[in-house]
């Protein structure tokens, strides 16, 4: 039996759009004799004329990623972590935050991108994978529907941190803090 995955088209299209569309689907690594999943409750949209967006002034040796097909992993290491986006449209990516482990993820949490990277296997290597139509690495549709869905500020930057480009999971354990519902600096999150 296949298994349906999301192809090219599905993250061809408006990044807040994939983004926010992404919640409550399946990430799967594959290696040799392991396979590791999460159901994602946790992204953040980096759009286009966005300061905080890596390819915002173009693309370099770091960022060329980003300027790959629709469905392509754009993967960096910052302060030793390592941070997995897909791209949707030239230059723009939705960064992979948070999600609820499903299986031979080596850690039970899955929180924050970082800790979601190590769960799933997915290491500086695996930059320019194409995890539309390759075949270690691809994105499930989802098979729970999410509960509600609610957007904040990013967090974890310096720049353009007011955007509401954050979408999860209202009420998953699994989504890192602070969590959106809970609001930030005195300001609501809203439902996306």
């Amino acid at each position: 039996m296949t298994v349906a995955r999301l192809g090219r088209s599905f993250f061809d299209r408006p990044t807040r759009i994939v983004a926010r569309q992404l919640i409550g689907c399946e990430l799967w690594t594959r290696d040799p004799g392991v396979e590791r999943g999460v159901r994602i409750v946790e992204t953040e949209a980096y759009v286009g004329r966005d300061e905080a967006n890596h390819a915002n002034r173009g693309m370099t040796r770091r960022n060329r990623s980003m300027f790959g097909a629709p469905g392509t992993l754009y993967v960096y290491r910052i302060h030793r972590v390592v941070c997995a986006n897909v791209v949707t449209r030239p230059g723009q990516a939705v960064l992979i935050r948070a999600g609820e482990p499903l299986g031979g993820t080596r850690e039970l949490w899955a929180g924050g991108p970082g800790r979601l990277c190590r769960a799933l296997g997915i290491t500086i290597a695996d930059d320019g994978t194409d995890a539309a139509a390759g075949a270690r690495i691809r994105f499930r549709p989802w098979r729970r529907r999410p509960r509600a869905i609610v957007s904040g500020p990013r967090i974890g930057i310096s720049r353009a941190v007011e955007r509401p480009l954050r979408f999860a999971e209202a009420g998953s354990r699994y989504v890192s803090s602070p969590r959106p519902w809970a609001g930030s600096a005195g300001k609501r999150p809203t439902s996306a």
